[in-house]
């Protein structure tokens, strides 16, 4: 039986760390680009709501895609108040978050954590990299990232719960015949 210990709850806690963040504007709707440390929402979002909210106005919601993220929070504590965080996989595109306030939405784009850091330099400053171009580009080091632990983790191989495919005589794959 797998357990899991969630230390949120000491006594003692690190002190948040400043979000790496741009907010240069470009096309395609993107308001700022993200770079976050880990892909632990309840951990990277109550500092990037915080900044965001000193520039912005009061974040009110926060909408993500969960295909990056493994676990999306309901809510988050952001400057003694709380802020919904809700999540979709049609309407959300999986590189981007998007900021709900009084005075409308903004959209920022993710810089996956793995990525190395002149890369994502690059990706934050813009370097005439329009908004398409940047979420392509974080999108090919997402997919990087995903083979690279597939490889490690010994994916290449077929694995051994699959039945031989029908009319097979060789070996299963777990090596017995037949």
């Amino acid at each position: 039986m797998a357990v899991t210990i969630d230390r949120t709850t000491s006594s003692w806690r690190a002190p948040p760390q400043p979000a790496r963040l741009s907010l240069t504007p470009a096309p395609g709707g993107l308001d700022g680009t993200w770079w976050p440390r880990s892909r632990a929402l309840t951990r990277e979002l109550p500092p990037l709501t915080a900044a965001l909210g000193d520039l912005w106005g009061r974040i009110t919601g926060i909408a993500v895609n969960p295909a990056h993220w493994p676990v999306i929070p309901c809510r988050v504590s952001v400057a003694g108040r709380t802020v919904h965080v809700g999540w979709s996989t049609e309407e959300q595109d999986p590189h981007r978050l998007t900021f709900f306030s009084a005075d409308g939405r903004r959209d920022v784009l993710v810089i996956p954590p793995e990525t190395g850091a002149d890369a994502a330099a690059q990706l934050m400053a813009g370097g005439g990299i329009d908004a398409p171009a940047r979420e392509e580009a974080a999108d090919r080091i997402d997919a990087r990232i995903r083979e690279e632990a597939w490889e490690t983790d010994g994916g290449a191989g077929r694995p051994s719960s699959l039945p031989r495919p029908i009319g097979s005589t060789g070996p299963s794959p777990g090596g017995r015949r037949r």
